[in-house]
């Protein structure tokens, strides 16, 4: 049975975490507007130049997206002319995405929201805290994944 105590404590921390990322996100989507990308696309052309090319079906696995959600983000990305898909040598069905040189110049020019956001969230503060909190939420979602998996298969 739950501790009833410790329910507005853990509350609270759902609720700072659940902000952190809205407020992050907003911080993403405001670094990149200029360049006229969103966060997943910024995510999908980082990868691809990190990674060389990559299968949709990989990239739909890392990213932790449906297939469809996916489609659309690569779907812009090729009308923007910084990513093209090409059919996999060994399965013609499946698509390979490849970052463009248009791209990886774009790439180049936009800064990095993920660097930003840590530098400004985390600057100063103490690494044995940042540490604790990194782990307590790590261990956090992967409870929750996996009772999502367990519970609700």
């Amino acid at each position: 049975m739950p501790d009833k105590h410790r329910a507005p404590d853990l509350e609270a921390a759902g609720s700072w975490a659940k902000k952190y990322t809205v407020a992050s996100r907003v911080l993403m989507e405001a670094v990149l507007r200029p360049y006229g990308l969103g966060g997943m696309q910024w995510y999908v052309l980082t990868l691809l130049e990190a990674n060389g090319p990559l299968g949709q079906r990989e990239l739909t696995s890392m990213l932790e997206l449906e297939r469809a959600t996916l489609s659309g983000i690569v779907g812009a990305l090729t009308r923007k002319e910084l990513v093209e898909q090409v059919a996999d040598t060994h399965d013609k069905r499946q698509k390979v995405l490849h970052l463009t040189t248009a791209g990886t110049a774009l790439l180049r020019t936009v800064p990095d929201p993920i660097e930003l956001i840590t530098t400004v969230a985390f600057d100063g503060m103490d690494h044995a805290d940042i540490d604790t909190a990194h782990r307590v939420l790590r261990h956090a979602t992967q409870r929750l994944n996996d009772y999502r998996k367990e519970a609700l298969s």
